[in-house]
């Protein structure tokens, strides 16, 4: 019955007009399916990474550092709808400080990148087709913002969500939308081929690409990670940071017992009896920020090589076809990781970085954190922090998990943060107008 469940995909995503490599990439997973494939890395197969190379103890010069930064080019993941927020429309376009929403500051990074170093820096966004429209109208402003002819953004796949019972496309007339994913992060690399981007990027002179979220306002160009990269030689390099009790969820690196290959195990790929390996951060001290550099030409290579299948390992995400509603039928999206690939080249690195280049929102918790003065903006749109420790922001889910119940409750913005150590709420609280003494006096729950 799965061999029909395949060609019923495989006719769906040519109907839809989905790429022939992307095709391929789902024919691939979806026969790991058949097989029964999980997708876990059992951790007796693996050795923690204790000692990568450190930012901090490297030297680049100016001149090397701007040369490769001028052979780089920046790309955002924005298909992300911030739905864990309670968001319909990309959560590139929430606020964050002045007015300025993710896509603004990212924006004002680049352009301060480019004049300070003399590099064109391309910026191009991987959206999706629920972020695309709203992203690029609010782009439309920057009309000094495209490059050499290279286009702002090119489109992830999407690929059938799959009835968990037989495999095959689901059906889901209330809203045939809901009938499709996107393959994970781990798209990209598909998506740059299928595009032409990749290609396009080559034949203008371009070797690099540094990659991050787009709600990682941490993520700015960095000439100096770029000359470090150029000059290690290596095909990709992964971003690292030092976890702390709060980042015990974040996806970290080890060394496959295998082959000494380096590779990336995510919350996914864990089974819960294994979880307590997972979290403990003095076992595996780093985690992975999702920010990473590969190799253009590698990468091209690579996919020639593979017929355009890289071969990242299946993560196997089991939902319901409504995400909203738990009755409704259970299904599998065939999902990769981008940083996956860091197993699919040898000689692979990573890196540690400072935090300042990790500052996610994924929640309302974050935003709020990025909202307040805890942080300011400096002329080359980096947010800095301007306190000595981050205090740990906890807001009832009850009442501030969406962002209209936030806003809601912080009528008149973030409250002063910089003499918090933490700031936990319990209950319906709508913040008023606060002096840092107030705040400091009251506490709430803040200590």
């Amino acid at each position: 019955m799965s061999e029909s469940g395949l060609q019923q995909a495989q006719d769906k995503m040519r109907d839809a007009g989905v790429s022939r490599a992307a095709i391929d990439v789902f024919t691939h997973y979806y026969h790991q399916l058949e097989e029964g494939a999980t997708g876990l890395i059992p951790e007796d197969s693996i050795t923690p990474l204790t000692d990568p190379p450190r930012l901090d103890a490297v030297e680049v010069s100016r001149e090397s550092a701007d040369q490769a930064l001028s052979k780089t080019v920046i790309i955002k993941l924005n298909g992300g709808l911030g739905t864990s927020m309670g968001m319909d429309r990309a959560k590139s376009l929430l606020p964050v400080r002045d007015g300025k929403t993710f896509l603004d500051l990212i924006v004002g990074q680049v352009r301060a990148a480019r004049a300070g170093s003399g590099a064109p820096l391309p910026l191009l966004f991987m959206n999706s087709f629920r972020t695309r429209d709203d992203t690029l109208a609010a782009l439309a402003p920057y009309e000094d913002l495209a490059v050499d002819g290279l286009p702002l953004d090119f489109m992830q796949n999407s690929e059938p969500k799959l009835l968990a019972s037989d495999l095959t496309p689901v059906s889901w007339p209330a809203d045939p939308s809901l009938e499709w994913c996107p393959p994970g992060h781990g798209d990209i690399y598909t998506a740059l081929e299928g595009s032409g981007i990749l290609d396009l990027l080559l034949e203008k002179g371009f070797r690099y690409a540094s990659v991050s979220n787009s709600d990682n306002l941490g993520a700015a160009p960095n000439a100096e990670i770029a000359g470090w990269f150029a000059a290690s030689g290596a095909p990709y390099a992964a971003e690292l940071c030092r976890r702390t009790a709060n980042d015990r969820k974040g996806g970290h690196l080890a060394v496959r017992k295998a082959d000494g290959q380096l590779i990336l195990r995510d919350t996914a790929q864990t089974s819960d009896e294994e979880m307590h390996f997972f979290t403990d951060e003095h076992r595996h001290p780093y985690f992975h920020t999702n920010n990473l550099w590969f190799d253009l030409q590698v990468l091209r290579d690579a996919l020639a090589e593979r017929d355009s299948v890289l071969g990242l390992p299946l993560i196997k995400n089991t939902k319901t076809v409504d995400p909203s509603d738990s009755s409704s039928p259970e299904v599998i999206q065939i999902e990769t990781a981008m940083g996956a690939a860091i197993e699919v080249f040898p000689g692979a690195t990573a890196i540690v970085v400072g935090r300042d280049r990790f500052l996610p929102v994924k929640t309302t918790n974050e935003l709020l954190l990025l909202r307040s003065d805890v942080f300011d903006i400096d002329e080359s749109g980096r947010l800095r922090q301007a306190t000595d420790r981050v205090p740990t922001i906890d807001l009832d889910p009850a009442h501030y998990k969406t962002i209209d119940d936030f806003e809601a409750r912080f009528p008149h913005g973030a409250p002063s943060l910089r003499n918090a150590q933490s700031l936990t709420v319990r209950g319906d609280v709508v913040f008023a107008m606060a002096t840092p003494t107030e705040l400091d006096e009251r506490r709430m729950t803040c200590r």
